[in-house]
């Protein structure tokens, strides 16, 4: 497993909205992204630096975001279907079921 698949999409594509990301790539991230998560989490309750856990997760926003558009622009969404989040639990099962899909025409043809 190459370990670029967690680094590339904070550090070489932090705020790319443009292009795609494939199924393995965004799912690896994901995982990265949780298990730091629960990381920084437990840390800040254990020495209780809260704005650490805040400045965390505000630093790993844009690129999650971005992240998440391209995958979208690889299933030939648009990277607006994100806000069907805000719909209570049908948006986000709607937004995994997207993300979970194999790989489409090339988002824009």
């Amino acid at each position: 497993m190459d370990f670029s698949l967690f680094l590339d999409p904070v550090t070489k594509q932090y705020a790319d909205f443009r292009g795609t990301t494939g199924r393995q790539a965004f799912w690896m991230y994901i995982l990265y992204y949780i298990i730091s998560l629960m990381i920084v989490s437990i840390v800040t309750g254990i020495v209780h630096l809260w704005p650490l856990y805040g400045l965390y997760a505000l630093a790993m926003f844009l690129p999650t975001l971005s992240i998440e558009v391209r995958r979208l622009h690889d299933v030939g969404k648009s990277g607006w279907w994100l806000l069907v989040a805000f719909v209570p639990v049908l948006g986000a099962l709607y937004l995994i079921f997207l993300c979970a899909q194999p790989s489409s025409t090339p988002y824009g043809e």
